[in-house]
């Protein structure tokens, strides 16, 4: 199955992945409120509304697709920890969006959600051993994924949105809030 920009599962992750290449992804993560916050920070409703085009997300569905995705990691850790090997069911974020009506999201909830469930899932993340860093489960698109490879997706996933989110600003006349990093940001859902 490809997404919106015809990459691979495999292709994606591997992209996504390499933007946090070479980084503590805790730390990462650890930032990552903040400089979600700082994103949207300022932005009209209307420029949080604005789509890149249509079936682009806006702003405020990005926001919303990070907190239900934080909430889905926070998920598959736990799972993960409670029973190694376990099958990690994809899902869907474009019927994600629909049906929680990002589009209509309360943008300071979507952040509280996102802020409050990161701090949660590193909390546990610092806690783990050796040894369970290593634990794994099978995700249906992704194929074999340690704890330790979650950790480094979700930073890499952030930073992708967070490209995606300085397009937006940038298009919408709001800046960037921080240095042009590319062009595929404009392209993602």
């Amino acid at each position: 199955m490809a997404d919106s920009l015809g990459e691979s599962p495999a292709e994606y992750k591997a992209r996504v992945l390499s933007y946090q290449a070479g980084a503590d992804p805790l730390a990462l993560q650890a930032a990552a409120p903040d400089r979600l916050a700082s994103l949207v920070e300022g932005m009209s409703q209307e420029a949080l509304d604005w789509q890149p085009e249509p079936g682009k997300w806006s702003a405020r569905e990005i926001v919303a697709h990070l907190a239900d995705d934080e909430l889905v990691g926070a998920y598959r850790i736990r799972l993960i920890l409670s029973a190694p090997g376990t099958p990690i069911q994809a899902f869907d974020q474009a019927i994600w969006a629909r049906t929680g009506r990002y589009n209509a999201a309360d943008l300071g909830m979507s952040l509280e959600l996102f802020r409050v469930l990161r701090r949660t899932n590193l909390a546990l993340l610092r806690l783990l051993s050796p040894t369970e860093w290593e634990m794994s489960g099978v995700h249906a698109e992704r194929g074999q994924e340690s704890l330790r490879d979650i950790a480094r997706y979700y930073a890499g996933h952030d930073i992708n949105h967070f490209r995606q989110l300085e397009s937006i600003r940038r298009r919408t006349g709001h800046g960037t809030g921080a240095a042009e990093q590319g062009n595929e940001a404009d392209k993602a859902p």
